[in-house]
């Protein structure tokens, strides 16, 4: 049996980087993994994605733009399945980097299926059958999550998907149904009509992108509906059946009961942890009321020595957060001093059309806690880079505390949003407020003087507004 201080199962964001944290600080590690390295966002989720986005960025620009911008075509001609391919070389090539960190910092890699036969032994099945034994000082579970599926509903995988089938198939469907618009669903939706499909969203809340705030689903409905994506609110699925050409998704609401049809229809309702089959329930290991494992701030579990981290600890289902939640799982086994993590100050991010970025509470949410809260906001349409980007539409809007500055969320809608976002995470990590944000000097024309321009207006002394 090989023995290890710190055995991780599954490789992906949070896996993969709690075995590095972990062997960087002394530890002998070994990562189980049964399918990639790189788990689920490296190769079938949030990057091929992003590569597939950046094809439908340039295809929208020509198919909807063209003329705005000096381009003709008499037979433009768009190739979804090369998106795909170049997509997949994306992938491949960041799943590459990853063996290769698990060499430089040697990290031992088992590929196979992982079960907690005791507090400290996990079995590994390899694809022949063959199983052995690793025993291990302390075990960290990152197993993830896998698509929710409405009880009734087959995903057959071609004419019911999920974001796996999605993001791998070559062919662009004419036309889908998205059930669900949280991230997926919104994302996918901007891919596909790029393309010229047409793209139904079918969300059972009362609004798009329904975990932001407020204004940003009013935002988002106004863009989707200038780009021909239509949107169902309020409305939920009871049925999902397979048609002669495609699907048959019957739909209650406020109008009654209605029946559309499609060639497909993507199921993007949510995720739930993996946590059956890998030996949980053997050695005692408490999961919450919505199954995901339960972990302190520490990201222990109650079990001695045994740890989970990422989705499968359902806390906040990003990548990033993962990653984050790894480190500091990592540093706690050996002991180093950590911080623990705030979820509600972790930041969100949307790669639809228009981008979304968010991070804290709402507006509403903020006066519900009974804050007196101040909101700063400013628009794209009087950004310099912005307007000669062409892509305009949207704002950021600041909340912050009235009584001591202290910052409470931000909300941003536009282009890029997301990588405006960490200069806001991170003045109010440091417990800076508007105020020192809106002194900051940024580079001009840039879409960050967004952010410095909403400090100025929250200050109530907006410079361009």
């Amino acid at each position: 049996m090989n023995n290890y201080d710190v055995i991780v199962i599954g490789a992906g964001p949070g896996g993969y980087v709690a075995a590095i944290r972990a062997a960087q600080l002394g530890s002998k590690t070994a990562i189980i993994e049964k399918e990639w390295l790189g788990g689920v966002c490296l190769n079938i989720g949030c990057i091929p994605s992003k590569s597939l986005l950046k094809n439908a960025e340039v295809a929208r620009i020509l198919r909807k733009r063209g003329r705005e911008f000096g381009f003709s075509f008499e037979n433009l001609e768009l190739d979804f399945g090369t998106a795909v391919k170049r997509s997949r070389q994306v992938s491949g090539r960041l799943t590459k980097g990853v063996g290769y960190l698990m060499k430089k910092n040697d990290i031992s890699v088992y590929m196979g299926a992982a079960r907690l036969t005791a507090r400290d032994t996990v079995a590994v099945t390899d694809d022949e059958g063959k199983t052995h034994a690793l025993q291990g000082k302390n075990i960290i579970v990152a197993t993830g999550a896998s698509p929710f599926i409405i009880p009734g509903v087959v995903v057959d995988g071609e004419k019911v998907v999920t974001y796996r089938e999605a993001i791998l198939q070559e062919k662009l469907p004419e036309s889908v149904i998205i059930v669900g618009s949280g991230a997926i669903g919104l994302e996918f939706a901007t891919i596909w009509n790029s393309y010229g499909a047409h793209v139904t969203i079918v969300e059972m809340l009362p609004r798009l992108a329904p975990l932001e705030d407020e204004e940003v689903s009013d935002e988002l409905a106004k863009a989707f509906k200038k780009e021909k994506i239509n949107a169902l609110v309020n409305a939920k699925v009871e049925k999902i059946e397979a048609a002669e050409s495609g699907v048959r998704v019957t739909i209650s609401g406020e109008g009654g009961e209605q029946t559309i049809e499609a060639e497909q229809a993507l199921m993007a309702i949510g995720f739930k942890p993996n946590t059956h089959g890998i030996g949980l329930e053997d050695v005692g290991v408490k999961l919450t009321e919505r199954g995901a494992i339960e972990i302190n701030e520490r990201m222990a579990t109650n079990v001695q020595g045994v740890w989970a981290i990422g989705d499968v600890t359902a806390k906040l289902m990003l990548a990033h957060v993962g990653s984050a939640q790894g480190i500091l799982c990592a540093e706690n086994i050996t002991g180093v001093e950590t911080q623990p993590l705030d979820y509600e100050m972790m930041p969100r991010a949307t790669y639809c059309q228009p981008q979304i970025a968010s991070f804290g509470v709402t507006e509403a949410q903020a006066r519900e806690r009974g804050f007196e809260v101040k909101v700063g906001r400013f628009p794209f349409q009087a950004n310099g880079k912005a307007l000669g980007l062409g892509e305009s539409a949207g704002w950021v809007k600041l909340i912050a505390n009235a009584k001591n500055g202290k910052i409470l969320g931000a909300h941003l809608i536009g282009p890029e949003v997301t990588e405006l976002l960490p200069e806001l995470t991170l003045a109010q990590m440091q417990e800076l407020t508007p105020a020192e944000i809106a002194r900051n000097v940024h580079a001009h024309p840039t879409l960050s003087e967004v952010l410095m321009e909403a400090a100025h207006n929250i200050e109530g002394h907006a410079i361009h507004i």
